[in-house]
């Protein structure tokens, strides 16, 4: 029994952007910290550009429910993470940049797939104290299945319509040049 708890903490550590764990999720003080380096740049995936924005609900930051639908008539930038996912925590800080930057061209949501919820949310943003990043929450994931997304992190762009852009999977610095162009032309 425990080689296979183990095998599965290397797994987790190893890289969250593989898919959904098939096991509980890990506490996030035990495999990943916001000191972890930066994961390689996310792939842009267009497949699914054109897609509506799912409507299904998840919880918003007041406890109340919350769709993607209520944000539609300016573009909204949506961020599947987790605290046990090292890739998420590290590119966290450079979207709280990004919100704070472009708050008057862009709705910035991050959305929580951690099962734990606000108890492992809420202390990690009490730590990180981001100035700009409001914490949603999908303990089910069904934002996950929605989007057909198998991985974290993953970003999704939609326009002022609510049809997809382009998705990042994978981490990616939001304050460096690659995302600055991938917004500009998004967005012009």
């Amino acid at each position: 029994m425990r080689p296979l708890i183990v095998l599965l903490l290397a797994l987790a550590v190893a890289g969250c952007d593989r898919g959904k764990p098939e096991t509980p999720q890990p506490a996030a003080n035990t495999l990943a910290t916001a000191d972890t380096p930066a994961a390689p740049a996310g792939k842009v995936d267009l497949s699914h550009a054109g897609e509506a924005m799912p409507a299904v609900p998840f919880t918003g930051p007041d406890g109340a429910p919350a769709t993607l639908t209520r944000f539609r008539g300016k573009p909204l930038l949506v961020n599947l993470w987790a605290t046990w996912c090292a890739p998420c925590l590290a590119e966290m800080p450079t979207l709280d940049a990004l919100a704070a930057r472009e708050q008057g061209r862009l709705q910035l949501m991050v959305v929580s797939q951690d099962l734990a919820g606000k108890r492992e949310v809420d202390p990690y943003f009490a730590k990180e104290k981001f100035k700009a990043l409001i914490p949603y929450l999908d303990k089910q994931n069904v934002l996950m299945e929605a989007t057909k997304a198998d991985t974290l992190p993953v970003t999704i762009l939609y326009g002022a319509d609510g049809k997809e852009r382009w998705r990042v999977v994978g981490g990616m610095d939001w304050t460096g040049a690659e995302a600055k162009a991938l917004l500009d032309k998004a967005l012009s």
